[in-house]
């Protein structure tokens, strides 16, 4: 006879089945609004980039490692596409060097600036360029970061850069989008692949129809790159954009122009007789 039957909250089974998807869905909304509560956070810088992406010192290891394989069996086709492999991450490596030092530029000034906690980095916690982001942070004494994780087959940690307290993993892409946009007074957006896009054009359809309120400062940051990637002036000439929209976004390669861009702005914003409002959902 069971005199204590197991209660609802801590039956796993039915807390992971399809019918407490919506209590799971709360949890990913409440959990980290508590945490952010505790941790007095209210403001974020949010970087997005590729999680392929590595710092210059390893990728040129590894290039030079990779012409060592070649050299040795020209004719290996294993070798020659690692060798093509490791050209690619070299030339990609600088966003890494460039987005670490910016973070740690703007983790400096905010902490300067208010004399504690203010802007905090966030990025999505994993490799590449989001593991750069908190780690540029981290490089400041004292620095501070936050790591919103998602549970994916080949991305399931969190980078060791991310502040303990200010680590999440969400299971949910669309309750991690809140988080990384709720807070989010900055963005900026380097060199990345499908889930970059992803981020980049869902932010830019928010503030196209008003969802997001007040302005948002987007660095587009690594021209060589987007500049093949993106032709948003044909979607300007065919009518599908305004030239307003195109003024949306900031582009760059410029580590020193993409702060001044971002702490300008911010700088602004709080001045109760500026034009610029922060942004908000």
């Amino acid at each position: 006879m069971v005199l204590h039957p197991e209660k609802a909250y801590c039956n796993l089974s039915f807390l992971n089945s399809d019918a407490a998807r919506n209590i799971r869905i709360l949890c990913e909304y409440e959990e980290p609004k508590q945490r952010f509560l505790t941790e007095q956070v209210n403001n974020t810088i949010v970087f997005f980039g590729s999680a392929r992406c590595i710092a210059s010192a390893e990728a040129k290891a590894a290039l030079e490692l990779a012409r060592q394989g070649v050299a040795q069996d020209p004719e290996n086709e294993t070798a020659r596409k690692e060798l093509d492999r490791a050209v690619a991450a070299r030339r990609l490596s600088r966003y890494y060097d460039d987005a670490r030092e910016l973070a740690a530029d703007l983790t400096a000034w905010s902490l300067k600036k208010y004399g504690g906690y203010h802007y905090y980095i966030c990025s999505g916690g994993g490799p590449g360029i989001m593991e750069a982001a908190n780690r540029g942070a981290a490089d400041v004494p004292g620095g501070k970061s936050i790591g919103l994780g998602i549970s994916l087959p080949h991305e399931q940690y969190i980078n060791p850069w991310v502040t303990p307290e200010l680590a999440f993993e969400f299971h949910y892409f669309f309750t991690r989008k809140y988080w990384f946009l709720n807070f989010c007074k900055a963005m900026v957006i380097f060199p990345g692949g499908f889930g970059t896009m992803d981020e980049l054009f869902e932010t830019l359809t928010l503030l196209q129809t008003s969802k997001i309120k007040g302005k948002l400062p987007i660095v587009l940051f690594g021209s060589s790159y987007w500049s093949k990637v993106l032709n948003l002036e044909t979607m300007q000439e065919f009518g599908t954009i305004t030239r307003e929209d195109l003024a949306l976004i900031y582009p760059t390669d410029s580590v020193p122009e993409a702060f001044t861009f971002i702490t300008s702005f911010l700088m602004r914003a709080e001045d109760p007789t500026a034009l610029e409002v922060l942004p908000h959902l």
